[in-house]
């Protein structure tokens, strides 16, 4: 594993994702799952999302069509929240998932909408706190 890429990708990942969320993910790792967060870390966060290309916000966009595509939930409202860090907002995401239920399915895209109105009403209990 390339140390620098994994320090790259650790940092940005803790920037996109909310450092509580990834060191909590780092501390629960066991010897069976270390390896995925080690891999995850490195090749998503330290090669691609690190790569000047994109913006962050563009890559969110793309993550959010792709993992609602996929049927991914608990990957989507991760990653809908970590859109809102990188400057998207819900409008943006609302057709993100507009364009979702279109090439993707209906179901898919109802399916992200209410995942999505979760991650939001979660954040929004959050900053009431």
């Amino acid at each position: 594993m390339g140390q620098d890429r994994f320090d790259e990708g650790l940092k940005l990942r803790k920037q996109v994702l909310g450092a509580e969320y990834v060191e909590r993910s780092m501390a629960s790792a066991d010897e069976f799952s270390m390896p995925m967060q080690e891999l995850s870390t490195e090749y998503c966060w330290g090669h691609v999302w690190t790569r000047p290309g994109l913006a962050l916000r563009d890559r969110s966009l793309i993550n959010i069509a792709m993992i609602s595509a996929l049927n991914r939930p608990h990957e989507l409202k991760l990653h809908v929240k970590a859109a809102l860090n990188n400057g998207v907002t819900r409008a943006e995401i609302r057709e993100v998932l507009l364009q979702v239920a279109v090439y993707c399915g209906v179901p898919a895209g109802i399916d992200s909408v209410r995942i999505a109105r979760e991650a939001f009403a979660e954040l929004d209990q959050a900053k009431q706190s």
